[in-house]
């Protein structure tokens, strides 16, 4: 195992927490947790004209929600930008880092050139081997990194194995800036360095950047940390993820009523595998994580599989606890519904009775208040058309007559119900859903719903009663 694990999330507060990020964060809490390590959180919050307060907050709050806990305080890059300055000398100094005084319209004639000569548009080293002490102090430069010209820079990755790129691919990237802001390549190697990262657990689509940055490490002759480059997530359709896959933010996936444990689940489940295994608690997510079980290709992002690991937390999860996560997400993400303008003493009480029953077929949150809603619905009930169909003349008639079987109940419980609409069906030598269906209709308004002995049992002997005398 390895010793004195630390990781970082590290991402860029110009919105919310995306799917991606959730999951890049949950693989660096994992790996963190499953070595007895650290996970810190750095904010690259370097592009000033786009990051934001409320961005922050929105990342922070999504951690928080998905229960990945950071160590330590988060570190700010920007905070560090005289450190990175300082660096980018330091490898002036040392030779591993030049220099550049050529102008924007010298830079514009090199691309020109090299496009018509078919080449890559990259620096063409002019200022490579000056003297940094033959430039005047109030000549405006860049420090660009002086990458080998030959042979290749090799990352030896945990997920994709070693990756080799030619040397000559890579470019003179700039690390400093002619205003004096260090770039995020210069940034991002320091503040792994400074911060004592151990493993770089990010998506695939920094692997080259891997490549550059190991050679500002070797500049400075730092240690490369571990890196593991993660398969990206893709839509359904298996193109790029876009809002309409699911690329949006953890909030909006609270507010839709999804659980935190179920959302990690099936993030894990994107890029890495426990055998067969679909439903993963945390504490086993945690016991079993590692890089073997990743996938190099790409995931997809699938809300049918979501939606089905969510249903299975909802139907485990205890019925108190389920009733307030659920008012919760309401208060948040629909404080005018009518579960909540109607919730009372009563009303609570009745949802609470009925969570068992609303939980075996949600699929989310708001499923389940949705599920609810008959409790709150008032007299003269709207109807489905549905619903109003069953209430013709003789579902009214099974109505009527059920009514004073049920007002002999004295101990309303389901199997007193059922007994009491049972026994009527026999009677009347009806089948039972003749007898049911009219009576759940009468009471819900609903074609759709838990069974006619749950909803009379959850809308209790007075409420019920009422409503199936007004029908008729």
């Amino acid at each position: 195992m390895p010793q004195n694990v630390v990781t970082r999330f590290a991402p860029s507060p110009t919105g919310f927490l995306h799917i991606g990020g959730a999951r890049t964060a949950l693989f660096n809490w994992l790996y963190a947790k499953a070595n007895g390590g650290k996970m810190l959180l750095r904010i690259e919050d370097t592009d000033r004209s786009r990051s934001t307060e409320e961005a922050i907050d929105a990342i922070m709050d999504g951690m928080k929600w998905l229960g990945l806990d950071w160590d330590d305080e988060p570190h700010f890059q920007y905070a560090g930008a005289d450190r990175h300055r300082q660096v980018a000398h330091e490898m002036v100094a040392n030779g591993s880092a030049y220099k550049c005084t050529c102008t924007a319209e010298e830079l514009a004639a090199m691309r020109e050139k090299a496009q018509a000569e078919g080449r890559p548009p990259h620096y063409d080293g002019t200022c490579r081997d000056r003297d940094p002490k033959s430039i005047s102090p109030d000549t405006s430069y860049v420090i660009r990194l002086k990458t080998p010209l030959e042979g290749e820079t090799a990352v030896n990755d945990k997920v994709q194995g070693v990756v080799r790129f030619p040397n000559k691919d890579l470019d003179d990237l700039i690390l400093l800036r002619s205003d004096g802001n260090p770039t995020y390549m210069l940034a991002v190697v320091v503040d792994d360095h400074d911060m004592g990262i151990t493993h770089i657990i990010r998506g695939d689509d920094h692997l080259t950047n891997a490549a550059k940055q190991t050679l500002i490490f070797e500049g400075m002759g730092w240690s490369v940390p571990e890196m593991a480059h993660i398969p990206l997530i893709h839509g359904a359709d298996g193109a790029k993820l876009s809002k309409r896959h699911g690329a949006i933010g953890a909030e909006k996936y609270r507010a839709m009523g999804y659980l935190p444990d179920a959302l990690c689940n099936y993030l894990v489940r994107l890029g890495w595998a426990h055998g067969d295994d679909e439903i993963i608690s945390r504490s086993q997510m945690v016991d079993w994580f590692g890089f073997d079980g990743m996938n190099k290709a790409a995931s997809r992002f699938d809300f049918a599989k979501l939606d089905a690991i969510n249903g299975h937390y909802i139907r485990n999860c205890e019925d108190g606890l389920l009733l307030e996560t659920m008012l919760d997400v309401l208060r948040e993400a629909d404080p005018n519904s009518i579960v909540l303008k109607g919730l009372n003493e009563e009303t609570r009480t009745m949802l609470l009775r009925g969570m068992s029953a609303f939980k075996e077929r949600a699929k989310t949150l708001v499923d389940l208040a949705d599920k609810a809603s008959f409790i709150f619905a008032t007299l003269p009930l709207p109807m489905e058309d549905k619903a109003a169909k069953l209430l013709d003349e003789d579902g009214k008639n099974v109505v009527a007559g059920m009514i004073p079987e049920l007002e002999k109940i004295t101990d309303w419980t389901p199997e007193n119900i059922e007994t009491a609409i049972r026994g009527y069906a026999e009677v009347q030598d009806l089948k039972l859903g003749k007898v049911a269906q009219p009576l759940r209709a009468a009471v819900t308004g609903l074609a759709t719903s838990p069974g006619a002995f749950d909803v009379l049992r959850i809308l209790g002997k007075h409420e019920a009663l009422s409503r199936l005398k007004h029908t008729v």
